[in-house]
């Protein structure tokens, strides 16, 4: 398992970052950016600062879980971005920031005199991301909205679940750390942009829309065809083999819907002519009798354990796994092997073990450096140091609730 200690510098060493938002999308955006090696200032109100610092599994001892995940390898300062001080601060520190991060309900920069126009008269190399529900434009705009309206309305919350409910959640809060992900991939793609013309330019990244972009041949089905895609649990539609089966002692998860790889596994089966049978030997055939197919592969499994199951299929290159949850996942070697797990050591927990940095690259990997940091604790260093307020003015603005 790697350690933070053994963090080489990352390819977004260099640039940084102004993180404004909350929650989640606006931070997620900022963690991707971190990890990767940018100076990610996170941007708080005093007093309780981001909600994300009380979000989500607490210990026992009420420290949450979430938040050193979401806030690892961050700078955190306080700011009243609705007193004129504070937003005059933010003038300040954007003049020299290679992105800023905000994920307000539109209009709210601009009603703290923080919009486009302001900032990139300030500084034309800026690149503002802007992560919202409905997007900067269009009739939806100003509305509310949170990661479960974004799935819903892009699509993915109908086809969850099981056919004889109603429609499900994914288990994550995936409409955020889409939108996020789409944020910081336009945030890259304008870097490169602003390389060749020295501009800044908006990133504007809508939790539907990014939703949408991952729905597949969701809108061309029904545009062409008049098809609907409705929930089907833990299968697609006429793709086979690809399912949930039983075993004699627990469950395995087989993908074998490409002919070559259901050929491999016929032979795993013991059954090699399967894979010549007019009902299962082409994709459009499987698909047709996907039912009596699973049917057909369960009852081999079955009568397996587990790891027999797996070891005949793998030794026959058939993709087939177990369906893993955290204990499974640190205690894989093929996870400990690739340190897809890293320990932080933090103050509060000791050493608290959680995802490394994906995905990985070969010369300049990013890496965890450095703990989710206590509210304000770089408060000294950005407007003393940085913005060099000198110590009479920064008491007077502490004071003030500015910062």
């Amino acid at each position: 398992m790697t350690s933070v200690t053994d963090f080489p510098r990352g390819p977004l060493t260099g640039l940084r970052v102004l993180e404004l938002g909350s929650l989640i999308a606006g931070p997620f955006c900022g963690q991707l950016m971190a990890d990767f090696g940018a100076e990610v200032i996170k941007v708080e109100p005093s007093g309780e600062g981001d909600p994300m610092r009380q979000w989500g599994r607490t210990t026992s001892n009420g420290k949450p879980l979430w938040w050193p995940v979401i806030a690892r390898n961050k700078k955190s300062i306080t700011l009243d971005l609705r007193q004129a001080e504070g937003q005059e601060l933010l003038r300040c520190l954007a003049a020299e920031a290679d992105f800023l991060i905000e994920n307000f309900r539109p209009g709210t920069l601009e009603k703290w005199n923080l919009g486009w126009d302001v900032l990139s008269g300030l500084n034309p190399r800026l690149i503002l991301v802007r992560v919202s529900g409905y997007g900067q434009t269009g009739p939806y705009a100003s509305r509310a909205s949170f990661g479960a309206i974004g799935e819903a309305m892009g699509g993915l919350r109908y086809i969850v679940g099981d056919p004889s409910t109603p429609p499900s959640r994914v288990g994550i809060s995936i409409g955020d750390t889409l939108a996020a992900t789409f944020g910081c991939l336009g945030a890259l793609a304008a870097l490169n942009v602003r390389h060749a013309t020295g501009r800044g330019q908006v990133v504007d990244s809508a939790l539907y829309e990014a939703v949408l972009n991952v729905m597949e041949s969701l809108i061309p089905e029904y545009d062409k065809a008049g098809f609907i895609r409705e929930r089907t649990g833990a299968i697609l539609p006429r793709i086979a083999p690809s399912n949930v089966y039983r075993t004699a002692d627990g469950l395995v998860l087989v993908a074998a819907n490409q002919d070559a790889v259901f050929a491999r596994l016929c032979e795993a089966m013991g059954a090699p002519d399967l894979c010549r049978d007019p009902r299962y030997a082409t994709h459009v055939a499987r698909g047709q009798h996907q039912q009596e197919l699973d049917a057909r592969i369960e009852a081999w499994t079955r009568a397996l354990p587990t790891a027999e199951a797996l070891a005949r299929m793998h030794e026959n290159g058939v993709p087939a796994g177990l369906i893993y949850r955290a204990p499974e996942m640190l205690a894989d070697p093929h996870f400990q092997a690739r340190e897809a797990i890293v320990a932080v050591p933090h103050p509060d927990f000791g050493e608290l073990r959680m995802q490394n940095v994906a995905p990985k690259l070969s010369s300049t990997p990013g890496g965890v450096h450095s703990p989710s940091p206590a509210l304000g604790a770089d408060n000294r260093e950005i407007y003393l140091e940085r913005l060099g307020l000198g110590e009479e003015r920064y008491q007077q603005l502490r004071e003030q609730g500015v910062i």
